[in-house]
């Protein structure tokens, strides 16, 4: 059976940002054209982020698919450590705040950038 690699950018149980990646079957369709089981999504979104965007720490609102369209975004974490996505990339970005927890931007989110001459667009697609 084929498989498609899930990146997962998600809050872990120490309240930080973590990515861990997961496998997704692709058990339906032909071998032609394997697909996944349908997935429910609540809409979508496109962003331009000019040259030079970045933002600061944040956690994301409500889990949704990040899909880079054109130009690079890093994404880095609390721990110094950071993962770029060009055109054609994604991840699935579930860092939401804990529950019952108060942002606190030493220990909670992300922060995204923009990477390069061109300026950034993705696709958002929420879970």
């Amino acid at each position: 059976m084929t498989t498609f690699t899930k990146v997962v950018l998600y809050t872990g149980t120490d309240g930080r940002a973590a990515f861990r990646e997961e496998s997704v079957e692709l058990s339906e369709g032909t071998p032609a054209a394997c697909l996944s089981p349908l997935m429910p999504s609540g809409g979508y979104q496109l962003r331009q982020s000019p040259v030079g965007f970045r933002s600061q720490f944040h956690c994301t609102g409500a889990p949704q698919w990040l899909f880079v369209l054109q130009g690079q975004m890093e994404i880095g974490l609390q721990d110094g450590s950071s993962r770029t996505f060009g055109p054609g990339d994604h991840f699935y970005s579930a860092d939401t705040l804990p529950e019952g927890a108060t942002f606190d931007p030493t220990v909670h989110g992300h922060w995204s950038r923009q990477v390069g001459d061109q300026p950034l667009v993705t696709l958002f697609v929420r879970g």
